[in-house]
């Protein structure tokens, strides 16, 4: 692909990027890392917002061919998906434990976007074509809420949403120990962690994040704790992300000295009956992007956690 092309009738007023990512065939983050770095010309002048609206006969140059997106995403019907609400702009998606949203390192089937290309099969042009429609995500290992974009105006106005922090996004954790408050907020820069590659952590050059928290339950151990999950102290903590960085709750709060109960990556220590982190997304709430309407969903935690909750509270055993 030639490292220059001109802007045709069909592409007029897409934002460069975008622009950039279907005239080189990559993907919108490989686009939007080539405007970053300023890599990327329009009409002879550096470009430096990824929003910039682009004119029919616009002159795109690159000083660095971008990297190839990978092949396209497949539709697959086996993925079971919780939806609890469609509308023409909007998917809200109820997500299980252990399933992966996007494809990457060591998954490229059987995710949640191709269970919803399956269903939702216009979602295909909408954002990044690994992820598509997709405008945020959960780790593997946690449950609950989050929104999927199915028009490219919604994809946009959603993420808009996010960076101004519109967006409501409140979860429920289960955690070691109780905290000396009641309530408040962790306020620590949040970076990939020199030690270990798959692992984030508070760094002084980090980007800047913040987890308010408060303690809704306040579980001490009994004195003469046979089950294994009360031979500690813990608590229900729930959560409201101001800012979204990767695995920020969980670093937040092993940063603290309250790390999630099943959490192994960030020292939380295992439970009966939980495999993963207790961690849900519980609360969701946004404007809808198109008639600005107010919308709030709420899921409750599954299974393992609930039941974990009820142990650790001394019912059930």
């Amino acid at each position: 692909m030639s490292p220059e092309g001109s802007i045709s009738d069909s592409l007029a007023g897409e934002r460069l990027d975008r622009a950039v990512a279907l005239v080189w065939e990559c993907s919108r983050a490989e686009a939007a890392r080539l405007i970053d770095q300023q890599k990327v010309k329009v009409n002879g002048i550096v470009a430096t917002a990824r929003s910039q609206r682009l004119a029919a006969g616009d002159e795109i140059s690159l000083s660095e061919g971008p990297m190839v997106r990978q092949a396209a995403l497949e539709p697959d019907q086996s993925v079971e998906l919780d939806v609890v609400h469609a509308d023409e702009q909007v998917i809200v998606v109820n997500k299980p434990a252990d399933l992966v949203v996007h494809p990457g390192s060591g998954n490229a089937t059987g995710t949640m976007a191709s269970g919803l290309l399956a269903r939702f099969p216009e979602i295909a042009d909408v954002g990044e074509p690994e992820r598509p429609g997709i405008v945020h995500r959960l780790d593997r290992g946690t449950s609950g809420l989050l929104i999927v974009a199915r028009t490219e105006s919604g994809y946009e106005a959603m993420t808009a949403a996010l960076g101004r922090r519109e967006v409501h996004r409140g979860y429920v954790a289960l955690v070691q120990g109780m905290p000396a408050d009641d309530r408040g907020v962790i306020d620590a820069p949040v970076g990939r962690s020199n030690r270990h590659p798959t692992k984030m952590a508070v760094k002084a050059d980090g980007r800047s994040a913040r987890t308010h928290y408060q303690v809704t339950d306040r579980m001490p151990a009994p004195a003469d704790a046979q089950d294994e999950a009360a031979v500690f102290d813990s608590a229900r903590l729930e959560l409201q992300l101001e800012t979204g960085r990767t695995h920020q709750i969980r670093v937040h709060l092993a940063a603290i000295g309250h790390p999630i109960l099943g959490d192994e990556l960030y020292g939380g220590p295992g439970a009966p009956g939980i495999s993963r982190p207790a961690l849900h997304a519980q609360t969701l709430g946004f404007e809808h992007p198109e008639s600005g309407q107010p919308l709030r969903f709420e899921a409750d935690p599954p299974e393992d956690f609930s039941g974990l909750y009820q142990r650790l509270k001394g019912q059930g055993r």
